[in-house]
């Protein structure tokens, strides 16, 4: 079906109108079309034509009425509206005649209303006047009430002076305040010049309020009342402050008080002044400690008054406990950085790390029984900053520093002085030397560090780092007064008359400082000696070994300078003396521990070894035929077994020694075919790599039959061979300096020319 142009153009008007209406009308067909088409797809469908029809019918007469009832309601809701706004108009109409009736009504009344200007004028006076008359008695009485409240505050009738005070003050307000209100400023002045003796009482009031207030802890317990009263009339003045400032009109003078806050600067200036001044400050030694002592014993003393006492006596909203413990903990904390700025001694910078630290926070002070849980000082910080803290511990470490230095320095004196007495060292009762230097030491620096650790850890790590320092320097100025020893006994050797006992004692007491600095650490599961410690325990070792095998150098030269000669090798007891030398110092080791004895026997074997092979080296005698240097090597096997067996006895194992290197001389030397000399020296520079050209040529020399051309042929396969040192190789000949071969010159020997 379609539309007519009719239809057509009756509806476009409303399509421009309601767009939405077309776009819903075309869906609605659509969906019709959509449906329908399929409803009737199938031909058996068509039968149910008419039921379908049927209703639609009746769907559509639904919908109609529907609408229809709609429109009814909506059109009953346009009338029922439009007859409101004709009624609203009628009324506004009537409204704004009447409202032109009342305005011509005023404009015949002006007249009449400016005549009446004067009557108000009169009213206003007299208003002022009767107000005036009112508060006249009272005026007139303002000197009498001044005077009288003068008396009650002189009585101590503080309330009553208080309610007189306020009573003329408010007069007084009220009377600026009227004067404000109506800008009369020049008369404020005539008043308050009236009024002046009114801010004399104020003073003196306050006045005895503080003074009060300043006595509050002794008050409390003797007469509470008072500071009672004192705190009624500061909440008093606190309200009447809050009023003022609410009504934000009119302040008068002198306002707001502010006698609260007030009251808060009294109590802490007078806790300040009680117990923080600088004339109760001692800040040296026993003083500082009976200073200290004192302020334990007032603060809880003091507290616990203000637990107990005084905060009955005041509002809970001052929190008094709080504020006072806030203050003497603030206090003390300014007070503690005014004694830190004295030059103070260890001993006093160790009490007051330790009651800063220990003693403040503690159940005898600031967590005394009586005191908790009321008082809290744990969200207050720490009396002492960090930085505070460590700086501190610094100045500690540097005083206990400079004490132990001081005693170290003493106790070397002592020692020094002990090695040149007239009798030997003193022995445990094992038998070894010793001294009561390690003792000394150790037991010094063990109680620094223990007593460092009653105040932090890191105080004692730090006094634990100085005590390694100062061991550390100790053991080189010990070493060199060993050296100082040493070159008075090279010019005397009589002087020390026990030398090498005192020696051997320096080693044991060098061995007992290296065994006890472990237990000087702080934690146990961390015992390592620090390397540089370590090195300077070497040292000090090394020393006094060095110092030992120069004394032994010395009785052994005189015997090593017989060597090589015809003499010896006719079989002289020259190694006999030198074993008979050796077995009086092995005798004398015997008075050092174990680890120590044995390495003076090493140290001294390797000594005798390359001392005898130096003597060998220094060129004194060449074989001269084949018989002779058979006897040399019988001779040097003979006095290689009777020292080998010597140090063997002595508890040196063979492995230990390097006398082995005297029987691969012999081997060398023993050679017969010269020609055959370069595999024997290549086994023997294998074996003793720091055997250079020299000793090797000099090792020749001494056989007295090697031709210039075999002598060519070992150097050249020895420079085919370098030799390394392998780690752990103790040098033999690398020690032994051979004599320099005397160089040909043109001129003979003789007179110069």
């Amino acid at each position: 079906m379609g539309m007519s142009a009719e239809d057509e153009r009756a509806a476009s008007p409303r399509d421009e109108e309601w767009p939405e209406a077309e776009k819903a009308e075309k869906l609605a067909r659509g969906a019709a079309l959509k449906w329908a088409s399929g409803v009737f797809y199938c031909p058996e469908k068509l039968e149910g034509l008419g039921h379908y029809r049927s209703r639609e019918t009746q769907r559509n007469s639904s919908i109609q009425s529907r609408l229809k009832s709609t429109v009814q309601s909506y059109l009953e809701g346009v009338s029922a509206g439009l007859e409101q706004l004709r009624s609203a108009a009628q009324e506004v109409q009537s409204v704004c005649q009447d409202l032109g009736a009342a305005r011509w009504a005023l404009l015949d009344s002006a007249d009449h209303f400016q005549g009446l200007q004067q009557m108000r004028t009169l009213v206003e006076k007299h208003v002022q006047l009767a107000s005036v008359v009112q508060v006249l008695p009272q005026i007139f009485s303002v000197h009498e009430a001044l005077s009288h409240t003068l008396q009650l505050l002189h009585g101590q009738r503080l309330l009553e002076a208080h309610a007189e005070l306020m009573m003329v003050e408010h007069l007084r307000d009220d009377i600026l305040s009227q004067l404000h209100l109506r800008g009369l400023s020049s008369a404020q002045t005539t008043v308050l010049s009236y009024f002046s003796g009114l801010q004399q009482l104020n003073e003196t009031l306050a006045k005895q309020l503080w003074d009060i207030v300043g006595s509050s802890l002794r008050l409390v317990r003797e007469d509470p009342v008072l500071f009672v009263t004192a705190v009624r009339i500061i909440e008093r003045e606190e309200k009447i402050d809050d009023t003022l400032l609410l009504e934000a009109t009119f302040l008068p003078p002198g306002r707001p008080k502010g006698w609260r806050q007030k009251f808060y600067h009294v109590l802490q200036d007078t806790i300040r002044g009680t117990h923080f001044q600088a004339a109760h400050m001692d800040a040296e030694g026993p003083g500082l400690a009976r200073h200290l002592a004192a302020l334990q014993k007032d603060i809880v003393s003091e507290l616990c008054v203000v637990k107990d006492l005084m905060v009955q006596c005041v509002p809970a909203h001052y929190n008094i406990l709080s504020v006072c413990t806030t203050t003497y903990h603030q206090a003390l904390t300014s007070h503690l950085q005014e004694i830190l700025r004295e030059d103070l001694d260890k001993q006093g910078l160790f009490l007051l790390l330790e009651w800063a630290l220990r003693v403040y926070h503690s159940p005898e002070m600031m967590g005394h029984p009586d005191l908790l849980p009321e008082v809290d000082v744990s969200a207050l910080g720490p009396l002492m900053s960090p930085e505070l803290v460590d700086q501190t511990e610094r100045r500690y470490v540097l005083k206990v520093k400079a004490s132990v230095v001081e005693w170290m320095q003493r106790t070397l004196e002592v020692e020094f002085k002990e090695w040149f007495r007239e009798e030997e060292p003193e022995t445990d009762h094992q038998g070894f030397f010793q001294s009561a230097l390690p003792i000394i030491v150790m037991q010094m620096l063990n109680e620094n560090i223990q007593v460092a650790s009653l105040i932090t850890d890191s105080l004692q790590q730090k006094v634990y780092n100085m005590a390694l320092e100062e061991l550390e320097a100790f053991l080189g100025r010990l070493r060199e007064a060993l050296v100082q020893c040493g070159k008075e006994h090279q010019q005397d050797r009589t002087v020390p008359k026990y030398y090498v006992s005192y020696l051997l004692a320096m080693l044991n007491n060098n061995l007992a400082l290296s065994n006890s600095v472990s237990s000087l650490h702080p934690n146990n599961a961390h015992r390592e000696i620090p390397a540089s410690l370590r090195a300077a325990l070497d040292r000090m070792q090394k020393k006094a070994c060095q110092l030992l095998l120069e004394e032994l150098l010395l009785d052994l030269q005189p015997l090593c300078l017989q060597l090589p000669s015809r003499k010896w090798l006719s079989g002289s007891q020259l190694v006999g003396s030198m074993c008979e030398v050796i077995d009086k110092y092995a005798k004398d080791y015997s008075h050092v521990r174990k680890p120590i004895f044995t390495l003076l026997l090493m140290e001294s074997e390797l000594l005798v070894t390359s001392q005898y092979l130096r003597a060998l080296m220094q060129k004194k005698m060449v074989c001269k035929s084949e018989e002779e240097r058979v006897q040399l090597c019988d001779r040097l096997l003979q006095d290689a077994t009777q020292l080998q067996e010597l140090f063997c006895g002595l508890g040196l194992d063979r492995s230990q020694q390097s006398l082995e290197a005297i029987s691969a001389l012999r081997e060398l030397l023993y050679l017969k075919d010269p020609a055959l000399l370069s595999l024997e020296v290549l086994g023997f520079i294998t074996k003793y790599p720091d055997a250079s050209d020299e000793h090797i040529s000099t090792l020749l020399d001494l056989r007295g039959d090697v031709s210039k051309e075999v002598r060519h042929v070992v150097l050249e396969m020895m420079a085919q061979h370098p030799q390394v040192l392998p780690e752990g190789y103790r040098p033999i000949f690398s020690t032994i300096l051979v004599p320099v071969a005397e160089l040909p010159f043109c001129l003979r020997k003789g007179k110069c020319a």
